[in-house]
């Protein structure tokens, strides 16, 4: 058996929640915003309905504008930020 640990594996901590999403804006110092757009049904008329949430993360990674990002939650790092990048998906072309 090994002895490793992971991030989600910790005892006594839940997993911590992982989204992926969209690099709209990369203006600030190490921080990115990131764009999440979910679908969901209409209660009543069952149509399709488009949201998006935005996220500012913390980006040790170098992520540009139009980047695919996977990011997580972690600690509050300041007023606003409280994700952090974890990996670039995909890079905008």
């Amino acid at each position: 058996m090994s002895d490793q640990k992971t991030e989600s594996a910790a005892p006594g901590r839940a997993a911590r929640k992982t989204r992926i999403g969209v690099v709209t804006s990369d203006k600030m110092m190490r921080t990115v915003t990131v764009r999440l757009e979910r679908q969901f049904a209409h209660p009543v008329y069952g149509k399709r309905v488009r949201r998006t949430t935005k996220f500012h993360a913390r980006d040790e990674l170098g992520a540009k504008t139009g980047d695919t990002v996977r990011i997580m939650e972690t600690r509050p790092l300041s007023k606003t930020v409280s994700w952090r990048v974890v990996e670039i998906l995909e890079r905008a072309k």
